[in-house]
Formats: C-alpha cells, sequence, structure tokens
C-alpha cells in the first residue's frame, strides 16, 4: 500500500510541477492571439537619434519596415522589436547580425521564418543603432534571459 501511495503523490507533484512550468512558460511567452506590438504607436516614444540610429532609421525603413513595421513596431507580417522579447540580454546584437545574413526559423511569434536579407555589416549596425535606441526610449533594457 506505502508504495502505491508514494506512486499517487509523486504523480501528483509532478503534474503540478509541469503545470507550473507551463504556466511560467506562457507567461513570459507573447501570446499567439494578442496584437503584436508590446508599445502601441500611441505610446511610443520616439527619441532624438544619434547619427548612426538615423542612418540605420533610413535602412530600417527600406529593408525591415515591410515586415517588422513603421518604428520596429511590427505588423502582421512581422514581429515589433521594439519588444521585451528583443532586450539585448535575450537577442544579442549577434543575433541580428545572424538573423540578417542567415535568415532566422519562427521561434517567438506564429509570423513563419524570416529570410536573409541584402544589407551589409555596417548597415546592421546602424539598423542595431536604431532599434537598441528605440527599445531604450521604450524602456526595454539588457535582462538576462534565463532559461
Amino acid at each position: 500500500m506505502k508504495k502505491s501511495s508514494n506512486l499517487a503523490r509523486n504523480f501528483v507533484l509532478g503534474f503540478f510541477g509541469i503545470g507550473a512550468l507551463v504556466a511560467g512558460y506562457q507567461s513570459f511567452m507573447p501570446s499567439r492571439s494578442s496584437t503584436p506590438a508590446a508599445v502601441s504607436t500611441s505610446a511610443l516614444v520616439v527619441p532624438q537619434l544619434s547619427t548612426e540610429a538615423a542612418e540605420g532609421k533610413r535602412v530600417f525603413d527600406a529593408v525591415c519596415a515591410a515586415c517588422h513595421g513603421r518604428n520596429a513596431l511590427g505588423t502582421e507580417q512581422g514581429p515589433p522589436l521594439v519588444h521585451d522579447i528583443y532586450n539585448p540580454g535575450h537577442h544579442s546584437d549577434e543575433a541580428f547580425y545572424f538573423a540578417a545574413a542567415n535568415g532566422v526559423r519562427q521561434h517567438h511569434w506564429p509570423f513563419g521564418n524570416m529570410p536573409p536579407q541584402k544589407v551589409n555589416r555596417a548597415e546592421v549596425d546602424e539598423i542595431i543603432a536604431y532599434v537598441r535606441e528605440l527599445q531604450k526610449a521604450n524602456g526595454i533594457t539588457y535582462r538576462p534571459h534565463n532559461m
């Protein structure tokens, strides 16, 4: 009898442990049914941009905005980059270089895979400066990524 009671207790503890993990994961991950923008258009703060970031905005508008939206707020085709999920502790600058050069598989949002983009490293430097300045102005700063 003791063996079956331990088994039942372990099952219940495991069940609730998995439930807690799923709840924690779901609270961190963006909802697929929610609007993609983390910052609404009316609440967005657009800072005075540095020279590098202003050039990055020009490149972003030409190459990225069709999917990632005006001021990186996202569209029906791509996620917002002014969102905490893209803070430098979760998506480093290196992730932006990789995505631009190689494309990236869908992993946080339901938009599908991103294809490689025709931009050079200096242009990606400028795009990153633009996105990071937008993020900072809207309270999105480095937070360590805990798995």
